[in-house]
């Protein structure tokens, strides 16, 4: 029951709740203060681990462990504001006068005054709203934050060594300590102090996640994944329990406040509450309505027969419900076997129909005349196609020649003669069967019972016949008048192979979609045609060069044959040439004689001297007395680089 201070102010000296408000209050500060200092120590830790291993869980450990303990702080914090206005109660502050008040300010500048009106405004303020309901927001909010930052579902396990072990001693010694005290928050009298039991159970959310996490600390390894995901989801504990107080300090607002009234504990927590055994919900659900709006269930008789009545009518449902699960609803493509005690019954068509109840009867579901497609070979999935433009080229997919791979073809050896030797080709074909399971109950029963995967058994069905198959046939074989019955005989010889394996599986049609050579021999061929082309041009580009050659050849034999002709007949007419001349100067010398001689010799004088200085002397120039004279100035010496003392000098010789 609250106090009021205008009316029961006289008998607040004899409650024990007021006289041990400083004791009280004290403890709480320094339990408050040391677990917030190992939060803040726990954020730190977790700051630098996410920093060196962001992919590790030790950061979400430490900040879900520091989480726990921020939620307890917010409650000793939020009870320490309750023992602080009962403390203040018991003793109350001495009032200033309003005068001095107002002597005081008149004195101060006109800067101090508004900064004094601006802080009374705040402070007016942070009244209406009130300081507790602040610092619970506040540490909510903060609690939410570093929850948030750390959530990582997709976090990969490992090995942890010592120090998980070191982390998990320490988590249950610190575990240990907040045990301990809940266990005295929990043994305190409610008249002497009111909010312990509420402490008490906000101090079990951080046992709770101190413990979890050393779970996951001890049990963490490399293979184990539930650890790692454990230690993330401990967050949502101390999470909801923050989502809550941070509700309830919102709501605190449009309630009414009053200074002379005692303040109630603002940090409860209904989902903290419910950490007990054994958990009663709903009354824990009554006491709270009781408590926050005085409405008293237990007086409503509505709510006392429901509370009667719930169980009986919760076993009457449940048996209805369970009743109701033998009641079996078949589509019109379906049928379904029926099965008593595990043991195949009948099979039903489509429609309603009525058997026992899970698990004594169930009903498989069996396929009643869906066609399936299926090829004998399939690659690996891919990854979906995107839809082509219709007006825009064809996609890589439609590509059907055969130097391009595709999913469903499968390679098959085929026989082969070449020379007069026996040997074996590669061929690709894609082979399809289109299948259902038989309309016949029989055969609804083989194909449930007797084949764990029907499309698996008709593919290795139809491996082993093809390879039995083409092993005899030849490549003109199946281009030619083999394939028109080809896919005939090979249907034939699966369905008598399914019908021998009771497998309950039609075959409607075979369909041979290709044959061809494999993919890799498109790209041989080209090259052995690239071959073949280079070796053509090879021997035209020397033949070429070798007629080139020849060419050459010829020509220069050519001239060289005409060079030796011309100059044959030309020794031939000088030859010819000089034997006339020699006969005609005979001739003359034999008429002429002498003068003839005199004659030649003057000719070849005059074509000698032709060029020369000639310097005509007669012994009759300057008559007899006078010998005549030769100016030497004008000729010039050899050159002699040692000339000889006897050497005549130049001058006039007579």
């Amino acid at each position: 029951m609250q106090v009021d201070l205008d009316g029961d102010g006289a008998q607040i000296a004899a409650l024990p709740r007021f006289q041990q408000a400083v004791v009280q209050g004290r403890r709480l500060r320094q339990i408050a203060i040391g677990l917030g200092a190992l939060a803040a120590a726990g954020w730190v830790l977790a700051f630098f681990v996410g920093l060196f291993a962001p992919q590790s869980l030790w950061a979400a450990l430490l900040v879900n462990q520091s989480a726990g303990l921020l939620v307890l702080v917010a409650g000793l914090q939020s009870a320490w504001w309750v023992t602080q206005w009962r403390a203040r109660a018991m003793s109350p502050a001495v009032l200033v006068p309003v005068s001095m008040a107002e002597e005081v300010v008149s004195t101060e500048g006109w800067y101090e005054r508004l900064l004094d009106r601006i802080s009374q405004r705040w402070w007016r303020l942070l009244g209406q709203i009130g300081a507790p309901t602040l610092w619970l927001g506040g540490w909510a909010l903060l609690t939410l934050y570093s929850i948030e930052q750390v959530w990582n579902l997709a976090l990969p396990p490992a090995a942890l060594g010592l120090s998980a072990s070191v982390g998990a001693a320490l988590s249950l010694l610190l575990a240990f300590g907040l045990l301990v005290l809940e266990r005295q928050l929990a043994q305190e009298n409610v008249a002497q102090w009111p909010e312990a039991g509420p402490l008490a159970q906000l101090t079990r959310v951080a046992i709770i996640c101190l413990v979890l996490s050393a779970l996951c600390l001890l049990f963490g390894n490399e293979t184990s994944v539930w650890p790692v995901r454990l230690a993330v989801l401990i967050g949502l504990l101390p999470g909801l329990v923050a989502v809550e107080l941070l509700l309830r300090a919102v709501l605190s607002l449009f309630s009414p406040r009053r200074e002379q009234l005692e303040p109630a504990l603002l940090a409860r927590s209904f989902i903290a509450d419910m950490l007990r055994w054994p958990p009663q919900p709903l009354l824990a659900l009554q006491h709270e309505i009781h408590n926050r709006f005085g409405i008293d269930l237990r007086q409503i008789w509505a709510f006392t027969y429901m509370r009667r009545a719930f169980l009986p009518v919760l076993a009457v449902v449940a048996i209805v419900g369970w009743s109701l699960t033998g009641i079996h609803e078949i589509s019109l493509q379906g049928r379904g076997i029926y099965e008593r005690f595990g043991k195949p019954v009948e099979v039903f068509g489509p429609g309603l129909h009525a058997g026992l109840p899970w698990p004594l009867g169930r009903v498989l579901s069996v396929e009643n005349g869906v066609v399936h497609e299926l090829a004998t070979s399939v690659g690996e999935t891919s990854a979906p196609v995107a839809a082509e433009p219709a007006e825009g080229p064809a996609p890589a997919i439609a590509n059907r020649l055969w130097d391009a791979s595709h999913v469903n073809d499968k390679s098959q050896v085929i026989a082969s003669s070449r020379a007069d030797k026996q040997s074996f080709q590669i061929v690709n074909m894609d082979v399809r069967f289109v299948y259902r399971i038989g309309l016949s109950d029989q055969a609804a029963l083989a194909a449930t019972y007797n084949s764990a995967d029907v499309p698996t058994l008709i593919r290795s069905t139809a491996s082993r016949i093809l390879v039995h198959d083409f092993a005899s046939r030849t490549l003109d074989g199946l281009l030619g008048e083999d394939r028109v019955g080809l896919a005939e005989e090979i249907g034939r010889a699966v369905q008598a192979d399914l019908q021998k394996l009771d497998s309950g599986v039609e075959i409607l049609a075979t369909v041979v979609e290709a044959i061809h050579p494999p993919a890799g021999a498109a790209n041989a061929y080209h090259g052995v045609q690239a071959a073949q082309i280079g070796a053509q041009a090879l021997i035209s580009r020397e033949r070429g060069a070798a007629a080139e050659a020849t060419n050459q050849a010829q020509l220069q034999a050519s001239i060289a044959r005409d060079q030796a002709t011309a100059s044959a007949h030309e020794i031939n007419s000088s030859a010819q040439a000089a034997d006339l001349k020699f006969a005609a100067e005979r001739k003359a010398y034999a008429s002429a004689g002498q003068a003839f001689v005199l004659e030649q010799y003057l000719s070849q004088l005059t074509q000698g001297l032709a060029n020369a200085k000639l310097l005509v002397l007669d012994h009759r120039l300057g008559g007899s007395s006078n010998a005549p004279t030769i100016d030497l100035r004008t000729f010039t010496l050899p050159a002699d680089p040692t000339p000889s003392r006897n050497s005549a000098q130049p001058g006039a010789v007579h």
